[in-house]
């Protein structure tokens, strides 16, 4: 398989940001992750901070929605002053456009795409490899406590509440109600594997 375009979901304190650009770095891909949250704000005409909001508080959804019946979501790709009543616009609710996004990012080709739900969006696609970068909820809260400085009661907390929004996050803008092993390519934990060894693991998959 050429892989063209790599996914890493990834559970809070499991180190897939990491992984993820050790991963870029030897394949020589882009790395992205905030870079999504971006262009859908630019596409939405709001502020970055406000759509990143949306994955945590459902009544923001209805705002970016009055932006986008008010304003064009694309000035090259709709050049005419949209209707607020348009359905194609009001249809775009933000999880279109992240989903729009994650596909124009993807079609660029060599990437190395973190979070969002790029694997569920990107599903059936070829030339790609959907990596899922996890660990047991004890070792992710100690990493936490240390990364962080926090008592590792508070830190345990933080990552029961990390895995709800996430799988808050798939049900709502992915329609996945039960995340399985077999909606990845590869399923890592970093328990014992460093992330050097996960990152050597996903790109020897991407190369078949």
């Amino acid at each position: 398989m050429k892989c063209r375009v790599v996914t890493i979901a990834r559970s809070l304190g499991a180190g897939g940001e990491e992984i993820g650009h050790l991963v870029a770095g030897a394949l020589g891909f882009r790395f992205v992750d905030d870079e999504i949250i971006i262009r859908a704000a630019e596409k939405a005409g709001v502020s970055p901070e406000t759509i990143a909001q949306v994955e945590h508080t459902q009544p923001l959804i209805l705002r970016i929605l009055d932006v986008m019946g008010r304003a064009p979501l694309d000035p090259v790709a709709v050049p005419v002053t949209p209707d607020a009543d348009d359905p194609w616009l009001r249809s775009m609710t933000y999880e279109g456009i992240i989903e729009r996004v994650v596909r124009e990012t993807a079609a660029e080709g060599k990437v190395v795409l973190v979070a969002h739900g790029a694997g569920m969006h990107l599903a059936g696609s070829g030339g790609l490899l959907r990596a899922f970068v996890t660990a047991s909820p004890a070792a992710r809260a100690e990493r936490i406590a240390r990364r962080d400085s926090i008592g590792e009661r508070v830190a345990r907390k933080v990552v029961q509440e990390s895995d709800r929004q996430r799988r808050e996050y798939l049900r709502r803008f992915c329609e996945v109600h039960r995340e399985l092993p077999t909606d990845y390519d590869i399923v890592i934990s970093t328990d014992v594997l460093a992330p050097s060894r996960a990152a050597e693991l996903i790109v020897a998959a991407s190369k078949g």
